[in-house]
């Protein structure tokens, strides 16, 4: 990624904050928080690399032909997950966007440093609007809404079991995806 320096150091630490928290709901009591959470972790931290600065660090060819391996390996995986829960379709999205990515960055030489370049226009643009209208989505299911009370009483759930946090650092990586995918 490219851009002002300032804005990839805000990025980085968004994204790596966003990593070690879906690390921590590894940890979590429901199953499919614990399934989903390690994905995500590495999204997290994929992008946080990606985004660091060119002056700080300017990746070898080689290491985005390594990124682009592990992101379509995720793809692989994810896809076949997908086939038995669609909510597995938005990380299949992710993972191919940053195989993506890593591919334009290894085939555009100079890209990372901030010489442009890189992409397909039209399937950027299309992963674009996919991931804004995510966030805009995953944005508005954040917004206040009345509670009912249970007949039981509210449960208690443990901090990485809270679905709201997860939903937040989802919409993290989405706004994430959608600055490096500006860039790219």
């Amino acid at each position: 990624m490219h851009g002002p320096a300032q804005a990839a150091w805000l990025l980085v630490a968004l994204c790596a904050a966003t990593g070690a928290y879906c690390l921590l709901r590894m940890r979590s009591r429901i199953e499919e928080q614990r399934r989903t959470a390690g994905g995500e972790a590495l999204m997290g931290f994929g992008m946080a690399v990606m985004a660091l600065p060119a002056a700080v660090v300017a990746p070898p060819r080689w290491a985005w032909l390594v990124y682009a391996a592990v992101f379509g390996t995720a793809a692989l995986h994810t896809g076949w997950a997908a086939r038995t829960d669609r909510h597995h379709l938005h990380h299949l999205v992710g993972a191919f966007a940053m195989a993506y990515m890593s591919v334009a960055m290894a085939t555009a030489p100079g890209a990372h440093a901030g010489h442009g370049g890189a992409g397909v226009p039209l399937l950027t643009g299309t992963l674009l609007l996919y991931f804004a209208g995510y966030v805009l989505w995953s944005g508005a299911r954040l917004a206040p809404r009345a509670v009912s009370a249970t007949a039981g009483g509210p449960a208690v759930l443990g901090w990485a079991d809270r679905s709201e946090v997860a939903l937040a650092c989802r919409l993290s990586m989405g706004i994430g995806m959608v600055a490096m995918l500006l860039t790219l």
